[in-house]
């Protein structure tokens, strides 16, 4: 089972932190990132020294972007916990493949609407 130990985290390149992603066979992933402002002593993303800022992505390691259309959530979720984290991974790799919407109930006219 893929777990938060499992995302590969980088030096995050504004300010002291780190950035990790991960991308599952679906089409989709995950954006884990905390750091804190340049020169100062708070954090620039919505977090603090335990949680994390998660954005739900899609895409691959070499072109990826933000995802806002998932039942998970339409934003970035703050304050999430390595536990959080685990739990957001497990609904990611459930979430049907990003290619296949056209089979998907709740497509309309060739756009994709957030699944209930």
């Amino acid at each position: 089972m893929v777990t938060f130990k499992d995302i590969e985290f980088k030096s995050h390149p504004v300010g002291d932190g780190a950035h990790g992603k991960i991308f599952f066979p679906n089409g989709y992933g995950l954006s884990v990132v905390r750091f804190k402002v340049p020169g100062g002593y708070t954090y620039g993303s919505y977090t603090n020294d335990v949680t994390w800022e998660v954005g739900i992505i899609k895409g691959t390691p070499k072109k990826w972007e933000l995802c806002y259309d998932t039942d998970i959530t339409d934003n970035v979720l703050a304050h999430q916990t390595e536990e959080d984290i685990n739990k957001i991974i497990k609904h990611i790799i459930r979430l049907p493949n990003e290619n296949d919407w056209n089979n998907i109930s709740g497509v309309k006219n060739g756009n994709k609407t957030k699944r209930v």
